[in-house]
């Protein structure tokens, strides 16, 4: 029952018992103003229950009187941005890319319960991607940064653990929050140059790729490539030197070499052509072209054979072109068959003129081969400097021609060309197409070609 009103007078100190007051029946306008001091309170003399409001509510949850709560930080919303910004926890952030992309980066440092908010501004980042930096911590439990390309997305991020790292707890009209992946593949000898991974193949192996690029921050489907065949055997006895195996290469690649050949998730055989054989003049033995280098549907040439100073003498066409003999004074070609950019170039001619009837040099990636003349021998064609690896290399050079005299004979063109030597030919370098140098007149056996080599890279970070 309700309380009755008493005056003052009319109830002894200590004489209502909390057992005497009915369950919700004391109200607030039960007492004058003031009149109901903490002295009359002792702890726990008076229960919530007794009270008609015994509970409040915190964001639709009721709390009852004297519970402990945790109260929810809010995010403070900043001034539009325009610019890229490193973002602070407790903050959200209205982001307008209406005037190009902008990347977002997360705190340097964070802790369990950290909050950041992001909100497409102008609608476009469709169009101007929104990156979200991740600062050396990982996004969903990636260490990849993430990027919003939806138009009027909005996001918010709370940081987990170092484990997963920062995660997407709300999300509005995102198609797809999967952080940009990149390539991942195995294969050759792997090495990295900033945030390009190489794979080199100096043999015939597999590129094995397992995942492909997905997203607008440098995570590509393509890689670059350098594929260079086996340079050319050079003719015996006094004769051509080797051409060059085809060189072909993407790199530079336009975009900040991210790459121009689009790859999938599959196996790719590598096949790294060997370099030809040298001739011999006793027994006689022809020389021999070199053999293709593959990635894909990249082939390069192998390198022409030089021309022999004896049966059979005529020079081969490949990647580049063998050098003429003394006698026959044709060449081979380059760019055989034919691509473009081209492969490499023609070998040099020969002469056959008093005294030393020089022997042409086989062509090289850079540059034909030399012609012989009365006094010397064709030097080899330089090859190509290509920096895919990150330090540049020069490959694929001719290899020079052979004359009648150890003093006169052909050098070798840069990038791996073999050179006539007093006896037998100098043999290309291997794992850079080089042709094979020639030997003089009397000599023994010419210079063998130089292995090819097949370099992939791309960006992996």
């Amino acid at each position: 029952m309700a309380l009755t009103k008493l005056p003052k007078a009319g109830l002894a100190t200590g004489s209502v018992s909390t057992s005497q007051i009915e369950d919700g029946t004391i109200q607030n306008q039960e007492f004058e103003d003031g009149t109901l001091t903490s002295a009359k309170l002792a702890d726990s003399t008076i229960a919530n229950a007794k009270l008609s409001n015994s509970s409040f509510t915190i964001n639709g949850s009721s709390v009852s009187l004297g519970d402990s709560i945790t109260a929810q930080a809010t995010v403070e919303w900043q001034s539009v941005v325009t610019t890229n910004t490193t973002m602070v926890s407790g903050k959200g952030y209205f982001v307008n890319t209406t005037s190009g992309a902008i990347t977002m980066t997360l705190p340097s440092s964070a802790s369990t319960g950290d909050t950041i908010s992001i909100k497409d501004y102008a609608g476009t980042f469709g169009t101007n991607a929104c990156t979200i930096a991740r600062n050396s911590h990982k996004i969903q439990g990636v260490e990849n940064n993430s990027i919003l390309e939806t138009n009027r997305a909005s996001v918010v991020l709370v940081y987990a653990d170092a484990t997963k790292g920062w995660l997407y707890t709300d999300e509005h009209n995102v198609a797809d929050l999967q952080s940009s992946t990149f390539i991942t593949a195995t294969g050759g000898t792997e090495t990295t140059t900033g945030d390009f991974k190489i794979h080199t193949f100096t043999s015939s192996g597999c590129f094995a790729v397992s995942t492909i690029g997905v997203g607008a921050l440098g995570g590509p489907s393509n890689v670059d490539y350098l594929v260079v065949a086996g340079g050319g055997g050079a003719g015996a006895y006094g004769a051509g030197g080797g051409g060059a195996g085809g060189h072909r290469t993407s790199f530079p690649s336009p975009g900040c070499n991210a790459g121009a050949f689009p790859i999938s998730v599959q196996s790719y055989p590598i096949t790294v052509g060997a370099g030809g054989v040298g001739g011999d003049h006793s027994p006689v033995v022809a020389a021999t072209p070199g053999s293709n280098s593959i990635f894909s549907t990249i082939t390069s040439a192998g390198g022409g054979k030089g021309a022999g100073g004896q049966e059979p003498r005529a020079a081969g066409s490949g990647g580049s072109g063998g050098g003429g003999d003394r006698d026959n004074t044709s060449a081979g070609s380059g760019n055989t068959p034919p691509v473009s950019p081209s492969q490499g170039n023609s070998g040099g001619t020969g002469i056959f003129a008093a005294p030393n009837y020089g022997g042409g040099g086989g062509g090289g990636a850079g540059a034909s081969g030399g012609n012989g003349t009365s006094g010397s021998a064709g030097n080899g064609g330089n090859g190509l400097a290509n920096s895919i690896t990150g330090a540049s290399v020069t490959r694929a050079g001719g290899g020079g021609g052979g004359t009648f005299s150890s003093a006169s004979g052909g050098s070798g063109g840069s990038g791996g060309g073999g050179s006539q030597q007093p006896d037998c030919g100098q043999s290309g370098t291997a794992n850079t197409g080089g042709g094979g140098g020639s030997n003089v007149y009397t000599g023994g056996v010419a210079g063998a070609g130089g292995s090819g080599i097949v370099i992939i890279r791309y960006k992996y970070q």
